[in-house]
């Protein structure tokens, strides 16, 4: 065997352990890449030891956003000056990531999937969004250590730039919704998103039933709306819909029968994406494809269920919710098996949107992302860095710089700070302040500050 193929043999196995999180010597070549690679900006140790590296401390920060919407970020910091950034889902808080502090403390951030074994068992459909945070962080330090971006963490690059749907607030004017989504299409999108709430025709007689659902002169009113955007922005052109209220199945089967017409990309989350059986009943009744799991967590728990029964014609997870990087992975994987295209959801930050990019990179069955910050004059200003998500006539660049390839931007962050989740309740407040009241362990395992004969050790 030449030298040559000895060492690509050698860098294959070597991106193999960095994927699963083994530990690497720091005298091993992805550790010389790292030191000529990461820069100061990045708050990288040029001299960081992949096996001596250890989690010293958890913080966060709340940022108000666009809308309505709330930003948790995250910040895992380490012994040797490497920090990683994640975020939570929009409808959490910091508090669902910190609750682990205790969980990560003291352990070498490489190891990826035994920290997020240790996490995921206190992880579930109504509780996703922390194990989320942690695992964007984790990564986030392993391409900073390694010297590599975290598309390569995760598989080989697929493409450049990953396509951008904007998702659009509405109006009950046909017209004037026409005229909206026209200016996106003149910005550079090339795909679309409307919000088609049932309470946009709510003021016109005999539009609603008394249990919220449209009636069929009500649907008439909906797909005049549909058609004024078609019209405007040409019917040639992808267009997605969503929020169509709280509905029942057949319900749901009536809306997806009128929009039949208008050839919809596709209905997004017409009835819970945990009833399956729901969702297939719609599915086998109409020809507008539908799409779910923007709440789902988890290939298992979620997602394979959609899969295996042929639930749905695309399906939708969010990185900030359904597990984060490596379960996104691994539900693409399967959803490339069944032969289901990925679309996903984001209305975070650009740190969620940046490592959002860098799965979409390297999923065989991608099709489009969710950008809903369009209005948010601020929101690329959060972060700086190479790997700064900007709309480029509808695409986002896949960034190359190590780990996500960004960095929060503290003068921008700290003008958009707040101390209220989304459901107005009191959370994480300041920049990244010392978190110590989440020092003592809450679900169990290792206390910050063990004792000699703390069984909690073993971790």
């Amino acid at each position: 065997m030449t030298s040559r193929n000895q060492n690509e043999i050698s860098r294959r196995r070597l991106l193999g352990r960095a994927v699963n999180g083994a530990l690497l010597g720091s005298g091993l070549h992805f550790s010389r890449v790292a030191s000529a690679a990461q820069s100061a900006d990045f708050g990288v140790n040029k001299n960081s030891a992949p096996s001596t590296l250890k989690i010293t401390d958890i913080r966060a920060c709340t940022i108000a956003g666009n809308e309505r919407f709330i930003y948790p970020i995250v910040r895992i910091d380490t012994n040797q000056g490497v920090s990683g950034l994640g975020e939570a889902f929009v409808l959490s808080s910091a508090e669902q990531v910190l609750m682990y502090k205790s969980l990560l403390i003291g352990r070498n951030p490489l190891q990826m999937e035994p920290i997020l074994q240790s996490v995921r068992r206190f992880a579930n459909q109504e509780a996703s969004a922390g194990y989320s945070a942690i695992d964007i962080a984790l990564h986030d330090i392993a391409g900073k250590v390694y010297g590599v971006p975290v598309w390569r963490l995760l598989g080989n690059k697929l493409r450049d730039r990953v396509r951008i749907y904007c998702d659009t607030l509405g109006s009950e004017d046909p017209k004037v919704y026409g005229a909206h989504m026209l200016e996106r299409k003149e910005a550079g999108y090339t795909f679309f998103k409307m919000d088609l709430y049932t309470s946009l025709v709510a003021g016109k007689p005999g539009a609603v039933h008394r249990d919220g659902a449209a009636t069929e002169k009500g649907l008439g009113y909906l797909g005049e709306i549909i058609a004024g955007v078609r019209d405007a922005i040409g019917w040639d052109q992808p267009l997605a819909a969503d929020h169509f209220g709280n509905i029942t199945v057949n319900d749901a089967i009536r809306y997806a029968r009128s929009f039949e017409k208008y050839q919809l990309a596709w209905a997004e989350d017409m009835v819970p994406c945990t009833d399956w059986q729901g969702l297939k009943t719609i599915k086998q009744a109409t020809t507008t494809p539908l799409n779910t799991g923007e709440y789902a967590f988890g290939l298992k728990e979620g997602f394979r269920p959609l899969l295996d029964n042929r639930a749905v014609d695309l399906i939708h997870p969010d990185v900030t919710g359904c597990g984060g990087l490596l379960e996104l992975r691994r539900i693409a994987e399967y959803a490339d098996m069944c032969q289901i295209p990925m679309t996903l959801h984001l209305c975070n930050s650009p740190v969620a949107q940046v490592a959002a990019i860098h799965a979409a990179a390297v999923m065989m069955n991608f099709l489009v992302l969710e950008f809903h910050a369009v209005e948010c004059e601020f929101w690329s200003d959060l972060v700086k860095g190479p790997g700064r998500p900007v709309v480029e006539a509808g695409y986002m660049s896949v960034p190359d710089a190590p780990g996500l390839g960004v960095e929060m931007n503290e003068e921008v962050v700290r003008k958009h700070l707040t101390g209220r989740d989304m459901s107005g309740q009191a959370t994480i407040s300041g920049y990244f302040e010392p978190t110590t009241k989440f020092d003592l362990p809450i679900f169990g395992g290792r206390s910050s500050v063990p004792g000699p004969q703390d069984w909690r050790n073993r971790y």
